[in-house]
């Protein structure tokens, strides 16, 4: 069988792509193999009409409303994909046909050689204020970006935090803060902790304290932090043009550098939540259905099955 769209990743993305195009009468194959990358989110928020569903029952929800489209879902990881426009082959405990391909893998989060890093992350260690900070308002917050990173986005990451917290501390280790940064956490209130993160401690998966250079404890609940990003290995192999960050370089319609494979949610940009990703997909997809039905015969077009109402 030759499927119109292969979506590769089933999170919010690879979700809302396959209902528009399932909308549209496209025949789809949506695969869901993998880890996922929210495994340690016990909520999604920020997305209207489904703020604090767990990740599981999104996705139930969202595979119950493909139904009357005729989607299909396999529960198989994409380990290779090759070819062309119109001609693309993919291997997925066998070969599977497409005409063309919707990446929605998301990115790879690395962790930070930091003792307690890996046991806090996604409970205490969160990297998305919009998902995380109503929860844990008004706690004592810490705000860390790795080493060499920009002063400027150190600064804009602590004040949009202090939206959720009166008590912020910017951990700067390895950053030169510049005068306009230093004093734009400074009108915020925001303290300044120059010496470098040692350790992270706590009892189970809640962050209590964050140790710093010379044995200071600083009492903190959550730590919010963007750790590096790595694309997954499959998007890494196909090619495709990445911007100076790492992420997919699409244009306006969420088109890749190679013809025929689209690209929507984390993988393609910082802005990174549920309903952004989505929204993304949803973009791509009248590209997609204008691209695919112009290349479509009109015998084909009349003769194909209408799914189901």
């Amino acid at each position: 069988m030759m499927y119109d769209t292969a979506i590769l990743g089933g999170g919010p993305a690879g979700l809302a792509a396959a209902l528009n195009l399932g909308r549209a009468r496209k025949r789809v194959l949506l695969l869901d193999g993998g880890p996922r990358r929210n495994a340690a989110a016990v909520h999604v928020h920020g997305f209207v009409t489904r703020d604090g569903v767990t990740p599981n029952d999104f996705r139930a929800l969202a595979r119950a409303e493909l139904a009357p489209y005729g989607t299909e879902f396999r529960d198989q990881r994409v380990t290779a994909l090759d070819g062309e426009a119109g001609r693309f082959v993919l291997q997925a405990g066998g070969e599977i046909r497409a005409r063309s391909v919707l990446l929605a893998l998301g990115m790879v989060d690395e962790t930070l050689p930091i003792p307690g890093f890996d046991r806090f992350w996604g409970h205490s260690i969160f990297q998305c204020p919009f998902c995380h900070g109503w929860e844990i308002k008004e706690q004592p917050f810490g705000v860390y970006l790795p080493p060499g990173s920009p002063a400027t986005m150190l600064a804009h990451y602590a004040v949009m935090i202090s939206s959720w917290s009166d008590d912020v501390v910017a951990f700067a280790s390895g950053i030169d803060l510049d005068p306009e940064s230093r004093g734009k956490l400074e009108a915020r209130g925001i303290r300044i902790e120059p010496r470098p993160i040692v350790a992270l401690e706590g009892e189970g998966t809640q962050l209590e304290t964050v140790v710093v250079e010379g044995g200071e404890r600083i009492r903190r609940r959550a730590l919010f932090c963007r750790p590096p990003q790595r694309q997954t290995a499959l998007v890494a192999s196909l090619g495709l043009a990445l911007d100076p960050m790492g992420y997919v370089v699409v244009d306006d319609f969420m088109r890749t550098s190679r013809a025929g494979i689209y690209a929507a949610g984390d993988l393609v940009t910082p802005m990174q939540a549920a309903i952004n990703a989505a929204a993304l997909a949803a973009r791509a997809c009248g590209a997609l259905v204008h691209e695919l039905t112009a290349a479509e015969p009109r015998v084909a077009a009349a003769a194909r099955e209408t799914p189901p109402a």
